[in-house]
């Protein structure tokens, strides 16, 4: 019986964790549709604008609540994240979603590395082996001195590295907001912060793309939420692996939608990438129990 409940909540929690990555990679075509129609800023502004709003009866009720130590955390995440979705949004405009995807996955790496300088926490064995193996992905995916590197890809590493920061804070709000509050507050202040990049290089937009970019934030919205849901439904070891279907389905749309090449490398890195990831989490897994 025990094992039919944990079993069941493992298929929730795929279930769930499937549907993220389609609602991430609806967010994707989008962006990439409207491509350098909008400043990269300005795009990653008016969609973290449309979340706020729709997000804004819990962001007022949570706001009360709310103690000084706690909202400055709060504050540091929404630059860092400014940043980083700044820099996504333009990579996303110049090399192809397979590549910011597959680069992407290199969060949990830098996370990794984030935790030992924040946190003190000792980078050995398995953790060494998953930096090591992830750095190999990289470089399938890059092949510095055999491709062409460009600014894009610059762009979407550093991204990864900046939202590894991120996500660093959420490990110390976790357990003082629930995660409809943190993604609230995550809208809010990355709002806020992107403001003065958005209004430098604002330009007209049309009905069209402002539509794409509500529908964006909708998007993107159900994502984060899914996602919860399947954190909260079964363990990160069982989910962590259907996260490298956001590169089957950036594959597929990018060449479908956009006529991008199907990279063979890229795949391949992404794959090498998403294993240490998933070696990395088996392993902490094993550790805290």
């Amino acid at each position: 019986m025990l094992f039919s409940m944990k079993n069941n909540s493992s298929i929730i929690g795929i279930f769930w964790m499937i549907m993220t990555s389609f609602f991430f990679v609806g967010v994707f075509v989008t962006v990439k549709y409207i491509g350098t129609d909008v400043p990269a800023s300005q795009s990653a502004f008016l969609r973290y604008l449309f979340g706020t709003l729709i997000l804004l009866p819990i962001i007022l009720k949570s706001i009360r609540n709310t103690n000084k130590s706690l909202m400055k955390k709060f504050m540091v995440r929404g630059i860092f994240h400014a940043i980083g979705v700044t820099l996504w949004f333009y990579s996303m405009t110049v090399i192809t979603m397979a590549e910011v995807t597959a680069i992407g996955f290199l969060t949990p790496i830098f996370i990794c590395i984030g935790a030992s300088f924040l946190f003190k926490e000792k980078i050995a064995g398995f953790r060494f082996i998953a930096i090591l193996i992830s750095f190999i992905g990289a470089l399938i995916i890059l092949r510095p001195g055999f491709k062409l590197l460009e600014t894009g890809h610059g762009c979407m590493l550093f991204a990864a590295f900046v939202f590894s920061f991120s996500y660093l804070i959420v490990k110390q709000v976790s357990e003082e907001k629930n995660s409809t509050e943190i993604v609230g507050f995550l809208s809010l202040f990355t709002t806020l912060f992107l403001i003065p990049m958005a209004i430098y290089d604002w330009e007209s937009i049309n009905n069209t793309n402002l539509f794409l970019l509500f529908l964006t934030a909708i998007i993107a919205t159900c994502g984060h939420i899914t996602m919860t849901m399947a954190i909260k439904s079964a363990p990160m070891v069982v989910i962590q692996p259907f996260t490298f279907l956001q590169l089957v389905w950036s594959v597929i749309f990018g060449f479908i939608l956009f006529n991008e090449n199907i990279d063979i490398f890229v795949i391949i890195g992404g794959i090498v990438i998403l294993l240490s990831t998933s070696y990395l989490t088996f392993q902490e897994s094993k550790n805290q129990k």
